[in-house]
């Protein structure tokens, strides 16, 4: 284990490990002073990353942050480490990492052959380096294109989860939802509840309640009933018309069994969402959300940073070739991400390492009603999303969860982004908004039908 040293004004720093070094580099953040593990000054912050900035690349196959032997998850790191892809910049430090991302090289094609090379703590080691608007600039560029029913992740394209939560999971709610934001074009990256019962028949019924929506009236869309994986499983051996696989993760074997998951748990979920063979267009089906904290609220983070942690847990979802990974940023609460100008930092950060690890990040943009932070917070964090290339983010009726009490982006502010940075549904859901009357084309941009078809909008308000 190395230690990493750096002399400012004459006072010298010492980091005794890159666990350390990466922890005390890592932007102020409410949990990792919970986690006793932040710097203690400004001072001691702006050492660690000169000194993070001067260590090679390749010193961190050398040295892992959680012991391979006690820890699956660093396991899974190295041992699918693709060293051919990582070749092109092995060379360089961290430091020279950045500059090099940031450059004409790193072109979109250049990042996604690199990311099989990439590990999770390669890339939050350079974020840490990184102004906002670094995370943006390269995040761009990237583009992790999946498929189901619809295609995700395109050029040009933000796709939305429209989330019709319901607190007693009434049919006619969910339904009023529903009908809430398709006729503000969400929904193309899945229709997803939050279920208030732990049941699995009645997981089931809302299952084929969504999917008889999607049938119905032919939406190319899939659907997700966030449920643990295992009750996925069980649903799918009892016939259940189930899309996309979900399950929340983490970056340590510790955290993962706090959510009752290990990556054997995980690869079979995976494997019976395949046997279903549902998709038309491809088959990423599985949902993975994540958030920085995690890991410290199970208390599984082994002294890592709670970023650091975070970003490995795009090494898992990376595993299982998802479709979506949500960051849901502020959801923890504020004693992990303490207010606006935190939870935009994380946001940007989840986004830009997930993106270089060549995972299809969306971030549900979002706080708990306790944290220092407002609507006007997210609508900061959800435009830059929208110009860093996010491929999905929230949609809720009126930006308020009635089901799990926080606070989000609604079926509206989908709508602004689109128009105000010119992007797009999936193709496959904005030609089908297109043959309803729903959106309509003007000039660059898509602008609400002038006329809501009244067939479809009775048709699915009878679905209670």
């Amino acid at each position: 284990m190395a230690a990493f040293s750096q002399t400012i004004g004459g006072i010298t720093w010492t980091f005794e490990s890159l666990r350390r070094l990466l922890a005390k580099a890592s932007p102020a953040r409410s949990g990792d002073y919970l986690a006793e593990v932040a710097a203690s000054s400004d001072a001691e912050r702006a050492a660690a990353q000169m000194a993070l900035a001067d260590v090679p690349l390749a010193h961190f196959l050398d040295e892992a942050v959680i012991p391979y032997e006690a820890d699956e998850v660093t396991r899974l790191i190295i041992d699918s480490h693709d060293a051919t892809a990582f070749a092109p910049v092995r060379h360089l430090t961290v430091g020279g990492f950045r500059d090099w991302l940031l450059g004409e090289a790193a072109t979109g094609a250049a990042l996604a052959a690199l990311a099989p090379g990439l590990t999770p703590e390669m890339v939050a080691a350079v974020s840490k380096l990184m102004r906002v608007q670094d995370l943006i600039l390269v995040a761009r560029k990237v583009r992790v294109v999946t498929a189901f029913r619809g295609t995700l992740g395109l050029p040009g394209r933000m796709s939305t989860r429209l989330q019709p939560n319901h607190p007693t999971d009434d049919p006619a709610g969910i339904a009023a939802s529903l009908l809430d934001g398709l006729l503000y074009g969400n929904g193309d990256a899945m229709f997803g509840i939050n279920p208030a019962s732990d049941s699995l028949p009645a997981i089931i019924e809302l299952l084929k309640m969504l999917d008889g929506v999607i049938q119905r009236y032919h939406i190319p869309t899939q659907a997700c009933v966030l449920t643990h994986v295992t009750s996925s499983i069980a649903a799918i051996e009892r016939g259940a018309p189930l899309d996309l696989v979900f399950q929340s993760i983490a970056g340590t074997e510790a955290a993962n069994a706090s959510f009752g998951v290990s990556l054997e748990i995980l690869r079979e979920g995976y494997e019976a969402g395949l046997s279903l063979k549902r998709g038309t267009l491809g088959q990423n089906l599985m949902y993975f959300e994540t958030g920085q904290g995690s890991a410290l609220s199970a208390n599984a983070h082994h002294g890592v940073d709670q970023q650091t942690c975070e970003a490995r847990a795009y090494a898992v979802a990376r595993r299982f070739k998802p479709f979506l990974v949500n960051t849901v940023v502020g959801f923890i609460g504020p004693e992990y991400l303490y207010n606006g100008k935190q939870i935009i930092r994380a946001g940007l950060e989840d986004h830009f390492c997930g993106k270089l690890l060549g995972v299809p990040m969306g971030c549900d943009i979002c706080y708990t009603n306790h944290a220092e932070a407002d609507q006007d917070d997210m609508d900061t964090l959800l435009t830059l999303l929208g110009a860093a290339g996010v491929n999905f983010i929230m949609g809720i009726p009126g930006s308020d969860d009635v089901m799990l009490n926080y606070q989000t982006t609604s079926f509206h502010d989908a709508l602004y982004v689109r128009q105000v940075l010119g992007l797009r549904p999936a193709p496959e859901f904005e030609a089908w908004l297109a043959r309803t009357g729903i959106l309509q084309q003007q000039g660059h941009s898509l602008r609400l039908g002038a006329e809501v078809p009244a067939t479809f909008a009775r048709a699915i308000g009878q679905l209670r």
